[in-house]
């Protein structure tokens, strides 16, 4: 991304933003004073209105400016664990996103298949997050 991780950090620590770049997510219903620290969580809805599920996203993880692991709720297909890595790259920053799922029917896909769909999705997704970063860098 055409920016710093500093830049991007802030994308990823304000929780209000995470439907402007997940792929999925339609709204954000609350987020906990102290995200993203450790065992916070955001209130998030998935789906497309009106046939919508509320669900939660909580961190697992966190190393402010670099690293953030999240718990992803989507049911009914179960949950997951996104680690998003950010590192300089000279004047850019390189963001990439590991997930697989943690539980429920989404398990019982064979890995490569998950994986195939997941690449999708989060290509998408960094390539929305990146639109964010990079116009608010611009302001």
């Amino acid at each position: 991304m055409d920016t710093t991780p500093e830049l991007v950090w802030e994308v990823l620590a304000d929780g209000w933003l995470y439907p402007l770049w997940v792929v999925g997510a339609s709204r954000m219903r609350e987020v906990d004073a102290s995200w993203p620290a450790a065992g916070s969580q955001i209130h998030h809805s998935v789906g497309t209105w009106p046939v919508l599920i509320d669900d939660t996203t909580e961190v697992l993880d966190v190393q402010p400016g670099s690293r953030l692991t999240l718990k992803v709720r989507a049911w009914p297909t179960g949950t997951g664990k996104v680690t998003l890595h950010l590192a300089p790259v000279g004047a850019q920053t390189e963001v990439t996103i590991e997930e697989d799922a943690l539980e429920g029917p989404a398990t019982l896909v064979p890995k490569p298949l998950r994986d195939a769909a997941l690449h999708w999705r989060n290509v998408e997704a960094l390539r929305r997050l990146a639109y964010v970063v990079e116009r608010r860098d611009k302001d």
